[in-house]
């Protein structure tokens, strides 16, 4: 395998094509695309300083790697691309990839990243910025720390395990969600989605979950949350705190410690369609 060590490149392109090499302690200076339509790369090391990096790529390997704040739109049509111990600085950095995997790696602007990918390992990573995984699919996530709105709008078969989440409208328009032992904090959570699943989660959520198809919560404390379940149906909730409120829920069975105030004033609602439980009653 061909190596490139202690290397400066700039200009436009500079290794257009490259591939089967290791590259080590290496600086991409001021030029766009300096790695496109690569393959079988080893990256070490490796400083990108300017737009688009990795384009059109297959087969690639990053470890402890800078992507400063101008290698905005870093990684978009790429598949099998490996990302471990680095800081990524740019936004907007995935687009359209393929079996993408992050461990142990830092976004401090991750605004518009990871967008309509498909097949991603997310591991012990910190991210900070909105939209973050919008319309990506088939997802798997340990660790996740997120501070930014509207994150994994569009999402689909997303699996989650002890992660935080502070976030305005989380898992908005999603299919097939599920979220263990994780704490989820934001307005408006998951509205308009179909199947979500919360096992041994913290929620607190200023009208949070409504409209759902398919909603499960098991063991969950839901902290200072209101007008919850609104246009809900298919409703399965096993809550281990009060609610603030409940407004018109649809159908389903929703046990609470105790619910502060149960709100049923749209008359095209049955409101035997819903069953209410309630350890502590008024």
């Amino acid at each position: 395998m061909k190596q490139i060590n202690e290397g400066y490149f700039d200009g436009e392109r500079p290794l257009f094509k490259e591939h089967n090499a290791e590259i080590i302690d290496t600086t991409f200076g001021k030029g766009e695309s300096p790695l496109k339509e690569t393959h079988d790369l080893k990256l070490d090391g490796v400083v990108f300083t300017w737009k688009y990096p990795l384009w059109y790529s297959k087969h690639i390997e990053v470890n402890d790697t800078i992507f400063e704040t101008m290698s905005r739109s870093g990684i978009w049509y790429t598949d099998d691309i490996n990302i471990h111990d680095s800081d990524l600085q740019a936004p907007k950095l995935f687009r359209r990839c393929k079996e993408v995997t992050l461990k142990n790696v830092y976004f401090s602007d991750a605004d518009e990243t990871l967008w309509t990918c498909d097949d991603v390992d997310i591991k012990n990573v910190q991210a900070r910025g909105d939209y973050f995984g919008m319309n990506s699919s088939n997802i798997r996530i340990g660790n996740l720390d997120l501070i930014g709105n509207y994150c994994f709008d569009g999402g689909k078969n997303i699996e989650v395990h002890n992660s935080r989440f502070v976030s305005k409208d989380a898992f908005w328009n999603c299919e097939n969600v599920t979220i263990y032992d994780s704490k989820i904090s934001g307005e408006y959570l998951a509205w308009n989605t179909k199947n979500l699943t919360l096992v041994n989660c913290t929620i607190e959520s200023d009208q949070g979950l409504c409209y759902l198809d398919g909603i499960k919560l098991v063991n969950c404390k839901v902290l200072r949350t209101d007008l919850a379940f609104e246009y809900c149906k298919n409703i399965d909730a096993e809550i281990t705190t009060n609610v603030m409120s409940v407004k018109n829920p649809i159908s389903g069975r929703i046990h609470a410690h105790k619910i502060d105030e149960i709100i049923m004033d749209d008359p095209e609602i049955d409101p035997n369609a819903t069953t209410i439980i309630q350890d502590v009653k008024e």
